[in-house]
């Protein structure tokens, strides 16, 4: 598990020996079974968490019951509710696994003296934190400006395995749509071929 993790840290950044083993200390192995629970909504996220093997879904509740997907996260994703686990404040999101899945766990003392014992760690992470924000503000711009076809396309041009792995109805919700919506968005695209 540790060498996804690795391979993931060196392509944003260079890794020696030592570096490895520092940071392989940091963390904790977990496996959630398929619609096992990560986070639940009211709890506080206590550890940030790299998706080793497996996929998971962040999303939330409203009051009618319905479910909004925020985040998918796969092999060579880190997931978690980062206010919560920044502030200490209790989640708004539930986190499960779509699919059985191995996680690597740090807590926020580890990662905190991660960061200071092994300091590109500090880049590496500051690298993640500039892409997540560059890629929620597409989403953003996608959700006010794009049609449904239009956000649908460049989602699997950006994630061509999300079809294949994640259930119509959460694509829908992932993209604010109705999954008869979506349906009617692949029958069309079918056609258009």
């Amino acid at each position: 598990m540790i060498n996804v993790l690795f391979s993931h840290i060196e392509n944003k950044v260079a890794l020696t020996d030592d570096d490895r083993e520092k940071i392989a200390s940091y963390f904790v192995p977990k496996k959630l079974r398929r619609k096992q629970y990560l986070l639940q909504e009211g709890d506080v996220c206590k550890n940030l968490t790299f998706v080793a093997k497996g996929l998971l879904r962040t999303y939330n509740v409203d009051e009618k019951g319905d479910e909004h997907m925020s985040v998918f996260g796969w092999e060579g994703w880190w997931i978690s509710d980062f206010n919560s686990f920044l502030t200490g404040e209790k989640s708004v999101f539930n986190i499960d696994a779509i699919e059985n899945s191995e996680l690597l766990l740090i807590s926020q003392s580890d990662y905190e003296a991660l960061t200071l014992a092994v300091p590109v760690m500090d880049r590496y992470f500051r690298i993640l934190y500039q892409n997540s924000l560059v890629t929620k503000e597409r989403r953003l711009m996608s959700a006010v400006t794009y049609t449904a076809e239009e956000k649908y396309l460049k989602l699997i041009e950006s994630n061509p395995q999300i079809i294949q792995r994640i259930p119509q109805n959460l694509i829908a919700s992932y993209l604010g749509i109705a999954p008869e919506t979506l349906s009617r968005i692949k029958k069309n695209l079918a056609l258009k071929k």
